[in-house]
């Protein structure tokens, strides 16, 4: 299997990194999580209309750059590095790659607006009641003359606050009573009545909000008999781009605390020469090295088979949940206690890493996921 991106990859790699090293330092992130936006518009639209890579990839059919998976990995591992908190995953890989598999025209419209930064979508999917299974669900989703009303409660929906439309799984109640009901994906807008949303910060530095909706008007998403499985495929390459930021962030939390022990002397030599601290960060490299290769098969094999994507989508997170974790802390423990400054970038990577931990599905649940795949064959 082959690793090596191609030419135009790696130019989308190379412009990616010096657009964010321009456009998004650690002192300007800074100021938007000061400022309690979570976002920048004109940001977010210097990444359409500057860079076009809200259209990366989409097929140049639907005005795209005509990539892929590997593309929206690509972009996100240098999110990840910048510690971008603008909503790229949810929009352009969850949002987009639903839309992409529905092949409607209504969907290659609001791709269109996915590509121009005028659409911005919110994944509203975990619920109080219910953890990371996406089919484990209270919200309710009724059909009311030509269209669908939503009712129920979603939690922790990130990006909620710069949103244009949410992307929302509810259970479908049948026309008679009785009827099988199923979990579909739906959008509903942010402007429609009946929805309502408490914002607030997160640890990581973005905004995620508590929904509420009580009948509000939502477009369901591909056929009802095979809605959810568009779903979930969209959903698991969007974990596939989560460890992609997942290695961003642990590439600079490495090369962060490899600087630091260089510079920072005790007994009259840098610390980086003691050698159970040399041992630790050999540790933290191949933590890294491994969740970058799993992270490079899962997005191969997106494509794949059901059951082959599903456990190879859950086996790059389970390793990128543990390296997260460990490479995290062990950058703090080498830094000392400035590593838990807010002045001091590291930490804040430490947050974004412990979050990325248990977004998208624990450690705990996509092991769970590896075995129902095994015990299936």
């Amino acid at each position: 299997m082959d690793f090596n991106f191609t030419a135009e990859q790696e130019m989308l790699r190379d412009s990616v990194a010096r657009y964010l090293g321009d456009h998004y330092d650690f002192k300007q992130r800074q100021a938007v999580i000061r400022a309690g936006a979570g976002w920048r518009p004109e940001f977010w639209r210097g990444l359409a209309a500057d860079l076009g890579i809200l259209g990366a990839p989409f097929a140049e059919s639907l005005g795209g750059l005509g990539g892929g998976a590997v593309e929206s990995m690509i972009v996100m591992e240098e999110i990840g590095k910048a510690l971008v908190t603008e909503p790229y995953l949810e929009t352009v890989v969850i949002g987009g790659g639903l839309l992409r598999r529905c092949d409607t025209e209504r969907a290659r419209q609001l791709v269109a607006g996915i590509i121009d930064g005028h659409v911005r979508i919110s994944f509203a999917h975990l619920e109080p009641a219910t953890r990371y299974d996406l089919g484990q669900v209270a919200t309710a989703a009724q059909r009311v003359g030509g269209g669908w009303r939503i009712t129920g409660l979603k939690d922790a929906v990130r990006n909620a606050s710069c949103a244009t439309h949410f992307l929302v799984n509810a259970r479908i109640e049948g026309a008679n009573a009785g009827t099988t009901k199923t979990v579909a994906p739906f959008l509903v807008e942010r402007s429609a009545t009946g929805v309502a949303l408490v914002d607030y910060p997160t640890v990581d530095g973005a905004r995620a909000a508590d929904l509420r909706f009580d009948g509000a008007a939502a477009e369901l998403l591909g056929p009802d008999d095979s809605g959810f499985d568009l779903l979930e495929a969209a959903v698991d390459e969007g974990v596939v781009a989560l460890c992609a930021e997942a290695v961003g962030v642990m590439r600079r939390l490495l090369a962060d605390t490899l600087e630091y022990t260089k510079q920072r002397r005790q007994f009259d030599a840098p610390i980086a020469a003691n050698q159970v601290l040399q041992h630790r960060m050999v540790d933290m490299y191949m933590a890294l090295e491994q969740s970058i290769s799993m992270t490079y098969m899962a997005t191969l094999k997106l494509e794949r088979p059901v059951r082959e994507r599903r456990r190879a989508v859950s086996a790059a997170k389970v390793q990128v949940g543990k390296a997260a974790k460990f490479v995290g802390q062990s950058a703090i423990q080498l830094h000392g206690g400035m590593g838990m400054t807010n002045e001091l970038a590291v930490s804040h990577y430490f947050k974004r890493a412990t979050m990325i931990e248990s977004q998208l599905g624990s450690v705990d649940h996509h092991a769970s996921r590896i075995e129902q795949c095994d015990a299936a064959r």
